[in-house]
């Protein structure tokens, strides 16, 4: 199982570094720097606004699908034309509440429209990661890899070619960005589709309203868990809009911090997409799941840590590289945002194993703790700090959730902590803060930023195999079977 984890992904990775990172820093990026922060920060405002009740898309499924599809294959021949006749009424019900909701929040007319086209390329996404959820619960992940990076290589070329293809005299248009993602996100979900029927005899679309409602009863509690996550990840931006005069601007200033914290977490989320069949199937035969722990957590954590704290000194510096009216706020921003990246990567280890032991009931109480701190704490620190009280707000309520998960699982598994190496990444920790404090707060800062940024980097990796918290002789063994 540790052979599978590691080849699939070094696969997932080689995609997605090649491919996401040049989407959210090139792409959205040029786009918001073409349109301006309050143009742009609407547009991150109505999208976290879709976000926040994504969860009448899904209702759980996903989650559920993967876990169940992954123990028992044979049963997507059943679950599948079902469950695809009760997405496509979630989807009618997602969009006539959130436009209702939309207008009765006051949202304008314009603003609605946009909110139409943002509510309908959320369906077009929530059926391409329903075909995905089938293909990781196959163990396909060659062909969910593809699909995952699809929509942003497709985005890509598209924008290019408006943004820089010289075939309009006209500024670049926010509208021209929404549209082509619904473009995208379309071609994604056929090509998901397409690879799915090609490995797996699927029937027509097929409704049953008791599979419907007994389905919706099991994945109430995944549900529920998406639910309050995305209330702590994806309010702030919504509640910048709304609570501020210049909300909108704030959002943008958000926006700019969190489009380098989105960039990394989706290489980490993608750890959490490969965890979760293999946890399930690990537990499904009981097995131990101590070395798949181990070897995640070797990886991930670590790597965490350095670009966060590396992105946390240098974080003006990068701001002002890439946008064109940046301001100290969103240096800010970023830097604490960046920080949230180690909580979040920590998370996507130890919350998905607690979701596919199926301790649900938990992790619903330790999310809905995190919605009640992370609404109070914006409340009281967004009049006071703006944007900058947002991003704090978020990076206390992930710790305390990461750190309340990390101590379940070694309740339920008998997880150990090795001193040693625990000791080992606090000198790690300390050493990087050493260099990046003597690299910005002496006299080498007047070496250019950037070389000072790759040594840093170069120091924490070097320190990563010299302290061994990654071995290299571990990770090779990785790609053998044992």
């Amino acid at each position: 199982m540790n052979r599978k984890f590691a080849t699939n992904l070094v696969f997932v990775l080689l995609l997605n570094f090649l491919v996401k990172p040049f989407y959210i820093l090139g792409i959205d990026a040029e786009i918001q720097n073409r349109v301006g922060a309050e143009e742009y920060g609407l547009y991150f405002s109505l999208l976290g606004f879709t976000f926040l009740f994504n969860i009448l898309l899904d209702v759980g499924i996903i989650n559920y699908n993967t876990r169940t599809i992954s123990q028992q294959p044979f049963l997507i021949e059943k679950y599948f034309s079902k469950i695809a006749s009760l997405r496509i009424l979630l989807a009618v019900i997602y969009a006539t509440f959130v436009l209702i909701l939309g207008t009765i929040i006051g949202y304008n007319q314009a603003e609605i429209h946009l909110l139409l086209w943002l509510v309908l390329n959320q369906i077009l996404a929530s059926f391409t990661l329903y075909f995905r959820s089938n293909l990781a619960g196959l163990l396909l992940f060659k062909y969910d890899s593809i699909v995952s990076v699809l929509d942003k290589f497709l985005l890509i070329i598209l924008c290019s070619i408006l943004l820089w293809g010289g075939i309009t005299e006209e500024p670049f248009q926010l509208f021209w960005f929404v549209y082509a993602q619904t473009f995208a996100y379309l071609i994604s979900g056929i090509t998901a589709f397409v690879f799915l029927v090609s490995h797996q005899k699927l029937t027509r679309i097929n409704w049953n309203k008791i599979f419907s409602l007994a389905i919706i009863r099991q994945s109430a509690p995944y549900a529920l868990l998406i639910l309050l996550m995305t209330f702590y990840y994806r309010a702030d931006s919504v509640m910048l809009e709304r609570m501020l005069e210049d909300g909108k601007t704030q959002a943008g200033i958000y926006a700019n911090g969190f489009r380098f914290f989105e960039a990394a977490n989706n290489i980490a989320f993608l750890f959490a997409s490969l965890l979760l069949p293999l946890f399930s199937n690990l537990l499904k035969n009981q097995k131990s799941v101590a070395s798949l722990v181990k070897t995640a957590s070797s990886i991930l954590i670590p790597g965490s840590i350095l670009i966060a704290i590396t992105c946390f000194f240098f974080s003006q510096e990068l701001i002002g590289a890439r946008y064109l009216n940046s301001t100290f706020q969103s240096g800010q921003v970023f830097a604490i945002l960046m920080l949230c990246f180690v909580c979040i990567s920590t998370t996507y280890i130890f919350g998905t194993l607690l979701t596919a032991n199926g301790n649900l009931k938990t992790l619903n109480r330790i999310a809905f703790a995190g919605v009640v701190l992370n609404i109070a704490l914006n409340f009281v620190l967004i009049p006071l700090y703006q944007a900058l009280g947002a991003a704090i707000a978020s990076l206390v309520t992930q710790a305390l959730t990461a750190l309340a998960q990390i101590w379940l699982c070694q309740s339920y598994f008998s997880l150990r902590v090795h001193k040693p190496l625990l000791l080992r990444g606090v000198i790690f920790m300390v050493v990087l803060i050493g260099v990046g404090f003597a690299f910005t707060h002496t006299s080498l800062y007047t070496i250019n930023w950037y070389w000072l940024m790759l040594v840093h980097f170069s120091i924490g990796g070097l320190l990563l195999f010299g302290l061994k918290l990654i071995e290299l002789k571990n990770v090779k063994k990785l790609f053998y079977k044992v």
